[in-house]
């Protein structure tokens, strides 16, 4: 072969290397900036469930007169950055809970609450304090007549709730209410008491 020819074909070899790596330069870039980091969970939105605990006079969820607490709830969150403020609705019926007052007890049926929400969130974990206002429906005992209609009383608590895919989260959640100034009457006469109840209780929602 002669000097020219390979001359050719040295620099036709040259040019099809160069071509090659560079168009496999363009098809795979040494650095993917293209990846991005998934967003954190949310919580913001509306939410409705259901939840069942105890419902107890004494902080002691196993003490005497405790009842089965069960309802259903629902609410909205507002989400900003890792806090979260928003507000609930719930009803419950307590299973017949006693609470003593003098001379006797009282049950507690029903109770409806409206509260407020706020805390910070750890990606799928959200950890909260809560107050509003109550509503509770009592009944008489042995010997021991109730106030009629509902009682209006107050909710501090704390709680934990945990999400999952697909929009559920689980909770669970304590609650400390007091219902001032309770009217009873018995053989000895007229009565107010300021009731206190602890109520423990786990539920799950779904967000939409």
């Amino acid at each position: 072969m002669s000097l020219s020819a390979k001359s050719i074909l040295f620099a036709a070899l040259t040019i099809t290397a160069a071509t090659n790596a560079s168009a496999a330069d363009y098809n795979y870039p040494a650095s993917d900036n293209s990846y991005e980091r998934p967003p954190s969970f949310q919580w913001s939105g509306a939410y409705f469930g259901a939840h069942g605990g105890i419902a107890s006079p004494k902080l002691n969820p196993f003490s005497g007169g405790k009842g089965f607490a069960a309802g259903v709830q629902a609410g909205y969150n507002f989400q900003v950055g890792p806090g979260i403020i928003g507000a609930e609705l719930e009803g419950s019926y307590l299973g017949n809970a006693e609470v003593r007052v003098p001379n006797g007890r009282l049950e507690e049926r029903f109770r409806g609450a409206a509260k407020a929400k706020a805390g910070l969130t750890f990606d799928r974990t959200f950890v909260y304090g809560t107050a509003g206002l109550t509503m509770t429906k009592y009944e008489g005992g042995k010997g021991i007549s109730g106030p009629s209609g509902w009682k209006q009383g107050y909710l501090l608590g704390a709680g934990v709730e945990q999400g999952f895919a697909g929009g559920l989260s689980a909770k669970l959640e304590y609650n400390y209410v007091t219902t001032n100034d309770v009217t009873t009457y018995s053989a000895s006469g007229k009565s107010k008491t300021d009731l206190h109840d602890h109520v423990i209780k786990a539920g799950l929602n779904y967000r939409f």
